[in-house]
């Protein structure tokens, strides 16, 4: 008699695809776990998404719709969206395809740069895509960061082919935003010129480029007016986007920083410590950190009326992603990829309470707005010193959404986005130094101002509506939130 044979089979693996669905799937929860994103600009966003339908129907008088080439991509979702799905459906779906177009994006590149599939870094690279910059909503440059991690994705191993797809997605990002296309481009040509070098003209190379980039700065800085500040250390990193709202996100930060120091230990011994400080990616994160510190952090670029701000701040994500891509060679231990899971889920944590907190806040707000007769002038006197993102100081605009005008909205007076100021309006201050001292509580109103009138709270916490007068300050109220 012949035995039963019994035959192995391998352990059935989920597809691909499917990988990625489920991952996309679990990654998008916090983008629909409150009532409300609290993402900073967006309240801004989605308020002059509704302004450009005032104007296009001729009911926002000294407002306009310009053409322009950059800094309008997310905008032009999100109005898209809008029309069709309404503000709420819009915002869901335009954050949620941009957090998605940068997850994978950021991933793409570290799997390609590292030679393997990124999933034991997913907790880090999650935790960056939430961070300081998406928590700022700065919506625009985060999506083209994310559509050049896609091109550098493509343009890596310098093939025809894929240098040729990798210029139409740079074309579109700069439609988001003009610097991170300016960092990849010049990332990209390092690397070119890095490849067709030994080690020692590498060093020299890489001298070179950081005494170009302080010549860059002496140049802008004679130029243009400028703030540099020491603190830009603290981000050279990328993982202080960790550090969203207040001080205890400094536990996930410095954690993050501690398990990323023991992997770069463990890279160092296993692919020996001159390969990697002679390697084309470790001294890309290195320029580009030291461009985060020594480039300032605000330029005023002459034409626009604001600066271009949080320029260290915002170029930390990439230099964390970055970081991401070197350590994803080194072989990981279990408590590596545990500590990582730790720390991400300490973050997501943080996040679900302060964000609950920001949108019971915002509750107040909307319903004290809403007792307003329509089409008012409302301003807004709170403010929350302790946090690391002004996480109040928009929500007024979306407050007023549909029902009054925000008349410190910074957009329109900026001349940085589409919608603009062409003319003294009943809907919006035409300056941006009137708006700034609206937002600061500086402001001293205007007969032209009123009816205007400010959200304001007193000293026990209670939330009202104040009527300014002409000659008055208008005032503000510290007052922590979280």
């Amino acid at each position: 008699m012949r035995k039963n044979l019994k035959i192995a089979t391998p352990a059935a693996k989920t597809p691909a695809p499917l990988a990625y669905v489920l991952t996309s799937l679990l990654l998008l929860v916090p983008c629909y776990w409150q009532s409300r994103l609290q993402l900073g600009d967006l309240s801004s966003h989605i308020y002059n998404a509704w302004l450009a339908q005032l104007i296009e129907i001729g009911r926002a008088p000294g407002l306009a719709i310009v053409p322009q080439t950059t800094n309008v991509l997310f905008d032009l979702i999100l109005s898209g969206l809008f029309k069709t799905l309404g503000a709420e459906a819009a915002q869901r779906i335009s954050v949620s395809l941009a957090l998605l177009t940068f997850l994978w994006g950021a991933f793409a590149f570290v799997s390609v740069v590292s030679g393997r599939r990124a999933w034991s870094l997913v907790p880090f690279i999650a935790a960056l895509s939430y961070g300081w910059v998406l928590h700022m909503g700065l919506f625009d440059f985060y999506m083209s960061l994310g559509l050049c991690f896609w091109a550098l994705a493509l343009a890596w191993e310098s093939k025809p082919r894929r240098l040729a797809a990798a210029v139409p997605v740079l074309i579109l990002a700069y439609g988001a935003h003009g610097l991170p296309v300016a960092w990849t481009v010049a990332l990209l040509a390092y690397l070119w010129l890095a490849r067709r070098m030994t080690p020692p003209r590498r060093a020299l190379l890489m001298a070179a480029s950081l005494a170009a980039m302080v010549a860059a700065r002496v140049v802008l800085t004679s130029m243009m007016s400028y703030i540099w500040l020491p603190q830009q250390l603290v981000e050279i990193t990328g993982f202080d986007q960790l550090w969203v709202f207040d001080d205890k996100y400094l536990v996930p930060f410095l954690g993050s920083l501690l398990v990323s120091a023991l992997l770069f230990v463990r890279l160092l011994g296993a692919s020996g410590a001159r390969n990697v400080l002679s390697g084309p990616l470790f001294q890309i994160v290195v320029l580009s950190a030291a461009g985060v510190f020594i480039i300032p952090t605000r330029l005023q670029i002459p034409g626009y009326n604001h600066a271009l701000v949080y320029i260290a701040e915002r170029m930390s994500l990439a230099v964390g992603i970055c970081l991401c891509a070197l350590l994803a060679a080194a072989p990981m231990r279990a408590y590596h990829r545990y500590a990582m899971a730790v720390m991400a889920l300490l973050f997501f944590g943080f996040l679900y309470r302060d964000e609950g907190a920001l949108n019971a806040f915002e509750d107040r707000m909307t319903k004290l707005v809403s007792q307003l007769p329509p089409g008012q002038r409302v301003v807004s006197a709170v403010n929350d010193p302790t946090l690391r993102i002004g996480a109040v100081t928009h929500m007024i605009d979306r407050a007023c959404l549909g029902r009054c005008y925000s008349y410190a909205n910074y957009e329109p007076s900026t001349a940085q986005f589409r919608i603009r100021v062409v003319a003294e309006n009943p809907i919006v201050v035409s300056t941006y130094g009137d708006s700034s001292r609206l937002q600061e509580g500086t402001y001293v109103v205007k007969q032209r101002d009123l009816p205007l009138y400010q959200v304001v709270l007193d000293p026990a916490g209670h939330m009202g509506i104040r009527i300014l007068t002409a000659g008055a300050k208008s005032g503000i109220t510290q007052w922590k939130v979280l």
